[in-house]
């Protein structure tokens, strides 16, 4: 009998130690923290593992629309505005708005496909990604546009609110594709998968705008050169009269643009959905294999 326990509990002990190194390797795959480095690792991981998806969307529903539409209105502002009038000029403008929330919804929910596959050690084609974001580009609009309003209300209010509620929601999006979710619920989503880490989700989306900005003047610089200096750029620009060079890099800006911004705010979503709810059970199963 003094077997038969020693034996009980060296079994029992067993079990209490395997179930530690579970827990433990549980917690290491969910990260105990926020991390801004893992953050931008995933998301570049991502466009370096799966370039012709992350830069095909990006290119084909965010540069080139982008690109016709300024082909198709620029240096016709005046006639536009004799043919429709002002009210008709008004209400273009706002379907031009639309539009763009359109075309970034679903170049959003395709990249979050995108995202999320590769953080599951997999790669997730370009027409997979887009079936994705298609799928659910009603709840995507609709989650974009309602965002949209609350952050563009609060910023004519205060700044600062506006700038926390857009870290706030900043992940609702990701929360549609990935989890199925509709406005008021992917944007409550995230408003819960941020809090506690604001200050890193708003260091992130700094760290994105600056870099934005470093390469719009880089481009800037670039394209003042070849046009003839500042003068005649300037001129061409008034005109609405850009060159066709012009456009072109314009598109090549957008779809690095794109591709950066839509895979890192996805892998935001998947950094903060883990260290929130842990690993998801595919990661799960991998580690306990």
């Amino acid at each position: 009998m003094a077997l038969d326990t020693a034996e009980r509990l060296r079994q029992l002990s067993g079990v209490i130690g395997g179930e530690s190194d579970m827990a433990t390797a549980a917690a290491d795959a969910g990260g105990a923290h926020v991390s801004i480095e893992r953050v931008f690792g995933r998301a570049f991981g991502t466009i370096r593992a799966n370039p012709v998806a992350t830069l095909g969307i990006s290119f084909l529903f965010s540069a080139v629309p982008t690109v016709a539409l300024n082909l198709a209105v620029q240096g016709r502002q005046a006639e536009l505005l004799v043919r429709v009038g002002a009210w008709g000029l008004i209400g273009f403008g706002i379907a031009m708005v639309v539009a763009g929330i359109v075309i970034s919804a679903i170049t959003q929910g395709a990249l979050v496909r995108a995202t999320a596959a590769h953080s599951r050690g997999r790669e997730s084609s370009f027409v997979e990604s887009v079936s994705a974001g298609l799928a659910v580009v009603i709840p995507l609009f609709l989650t974009s546009l309602l965002a949209a309003l609350g952050i563009g209300a609060a910023m004519i209010l205060l700044i600062v609110p506006g700038i926390m509620l857009y870290c706030a929601w900043v992940v609702a999006t990701p929360a549609v594709v990935e989890e199925r979710l509709w406005p008021f619920a992917a944007l409550g989503r995230s408003s819960d998968l941020t809090r506690g880490a604001r200050w890193k989700v708003f260091a992130i989306l700094l760290i994105l705008l600056v870099c934005y900005w470093v390469l719009s003047a880089v481009v800037a610089a670039v394209s003042m050169q070849f046009s003839g200096g500042m003068q005649a750029f300037t001129a061409m620009n008034r005109s609405g009269q850009l060159p066709i060079a012009f456009l072109v890099v314009s598109g090549v800006v957008q779809t690095i643009v794109a591709c950066v911004w839509g895979v890192c705010i996805s892998s935001l979503y998947i950094e903060l959905r883990d260290w929130k709810d842990g690993p998801p059970s595919e990661a799960l199963a991998e580690v306990f294999a």
